[in-house]
This record gives C-alpha cells, sequence and structure tokens, in this order.
C-alpha cells in the first residue's frame, strides 16, 4: 500500500512517517512540495503520486494568529481539504483527515460526542468545520486535541523553555481538554486506516487536564526526569486575565468510546505519555 502524508514537516506529519508501518510505502509531502494555498496544484501532485491512502496532517495552526489571516487559514484547512478530497475520489484513494475540539463551543459539562452539535467560537475553528463539511462520508474524519510532541513548536516545548528562563509562570485553569501525545495519535491514525474505518471518530489521551494541570505535571515530570534543574511557582489564573485574540472552548475533552472500541483498547493516561515525551527529550539532549 502506498500513502501520502501531508504536512510531513509538522510535529503529526513526522509521527506518522515515524510510525508508518512496514508494509506501507509513505510519502511525506512538505509545504515545497505540495502548497495547499495553490489548489490547482493538489489534484496534479496527488495524481502523480498514485497513493492508496491520504492522511491530511497539514493544517494552519495558528489560532490566534488566525483572527487576523481567516482567508488564509480557510484556504489552507477548507478549500483545500475539498480539493483533496476531489482528489482521493477521482484516484480511489482512502482520505484521513484531522480536525480538532475547536469545532465545539465548550459549553458542556461532559465529554463531546462525534456527533455532537458543533459551534465553532473562532475562525480556527470555524475554518476547521469547513474542512470537515469538505469531505465526504467515506473519510476517516478524526478530531483530536492539545497535540504535542517531543519537536516542534507546542505546549510542552514552551513550557519547559519557560520554566528554564523565567522565575514564575501563570497559566489558566479554566480551560479543560486533554493533551494528546502526537506520537500516540500518528499509530492510532493508521490502524484506523488499516481497518478502513469512514465517518467521525474523536482520538485523544485518556483523561482530562486544564492548561494549569498540564503545566505542572510537565514541570514534575521534567524536574524527576532532571530535564529541568528545578521548581519555579505556578499559579492558576482564569481565561478572563489571560486575554487573546481568539476564544478557546472552556471545555473540549473529547468522548473517545468509539475509538476504543474500534481499537480494542483506550489510549495510554495523558500523563504517562507526556512521561514519554520527556524521556525522548532527555535521550536527544
Amino acid at each position: 500500500m502506498k500513502a501520502v502524508v501531508t504536512g510531513a514537516n509538522g510535529q503529526l506529519g513526522k509521527a506518522l512517517l515515524a510510525t508508518c508501518p512496514p508494509h506501507v510505502e509513505a510519502v511525506g509531502l512538505t509545504r515545497m512540495e505540495l502548497d495547499l494555498v495553490n489548489t490547482p496544484l493538489i489534484a496534479d501532485v496527488i495524481a502523480s503520486q498514485a497513493p492508496d491512502l491520504i492522511i491530511n496532517a497539514a493544517a494552519y495552526t495558528a489560532v490566534d494568529k488566525a483572527e487576523s489571516e481567516a482567508e488564509l487559514a480557510h484556504q489552507i484547512n477548507g478549500v483545500a481539504v475539498k480539493a483533496l478530497q476531489k482528489a482521493a475520489a477521482e484516484h480511489m484513494a482512502k482520505l484521513v483527515h484531522v480536525s480538532t475540539d475547536f469545532v465545539f463551543d465548550g459549553r458542556k459539562s461532559s465529554p463531546y460526542l462525534p456527533g455532537d452539535a458543533t459551534n465553532p467560537q473562532s475562525v480556527y475553528g470555524a475554518s476547521k468545520l469547513a474542512g470537515e463539511h469538505a469531505v465526504d462520508g467515506d473519510t476517516l474524519l478524526v478530531r483530536t486535541s492539545w497535540v504535542y510532541g517531543a519537536a516542534g513548536s507546542n505546549f510542552v516545548n514552551t513550557m519547559l523553555r519557560l520554566m528554564a528562563s523565567k522565575p514564575a509562570l501563570s497559566v489558566v485553569t479554566d480551560q479543560i481538554g486533554t493533551p494528546t501525545y502526537a506520537r500516540g495519535l500518528a499509530s492510532a491514525l493508521w490502524q484506523m486506516a488499516e481497518k478502513r474505518a469512514s465517518g467521525i471518530y474523536h482520538y485523544s489521551d485518556s483523561g482530562a487536564a486544564s492548561w494549569y494541570d498540564f503545566a505542572v505535571a510537565i514541570q514534575e515530570e521534567a524536574v524527576a526526569l532532571g530535564v529541568l534543574s528545578g521548581n519555579i511557582p505556578i499559579s492558576p489564573i482564569a481565561t478572563s486575565e489571560y486575554p487573546t485574540p481568539a476564544a478557546r472552548p472552556a471545555y473540549s475533552v473529547l468522548d473517545k468510546a468509539k475509538t476504543w472500541q474500534l481499537l480494542g483498547a483506550p489510549a495510554p493516561h495523558w500523563r504517562s505519555q507526556l512521561r514519554e515525551t520527556l524521556r525522548t527529550l532527555k535521550s536527544h539532549g
């Protein structure tokens, strides 16, 4: 089987290539090989590769910047996805598309089911919802949340940098979700694709946390492993004390029961995945 992975230089794209099953020939396409801003190019590139599977790990993910770059966000997260869907259909390829918890408004107090009503509160969320609307029922659509890995720009690496350079930190405590280890997500996407799953699924690690909880865990685990030399004070604050251009859902825990049934087991708890990430960081210096 031949698979094309878009966004190959991103943290999820790299994780997908690193976890590719041995019987799959995976071709990673970076922005240089497939610029999703150039819609007509998408059909030509997919035709030249003739894949059996397309995993779209490319996205515009600058949540706050999207508020002032709405057209670009919608081009990459919406218009380009429609072009990928069309190209996949023309070549009878399976499309796997990754979406986000930001398509929900965060007003629930229990985990969001795949069939729950969407109501994005930001340009980023609206652009990702446009991508969801661009695919058909044969597509495997997987929503995830709070993705991070050992490399790249993400909350874990940002916190480690700040914890090593600041005397204290304040982190939002009234936004609740679930961190997701990029390699765990990547492995699950390959498994789900192998099972020819279609429709909407949710995937994140198990458990739930606030950003404050996540930050405290990062420091505790990093100090225990020797990634950080010591602790600094971390204070919980409300979202209102840390205003951002884009609104975030206050609660965006995803219900993964459908996914766990498909995969035969739940994902590891987010804290154990964090520990694995920090061990990887330490081993690579």
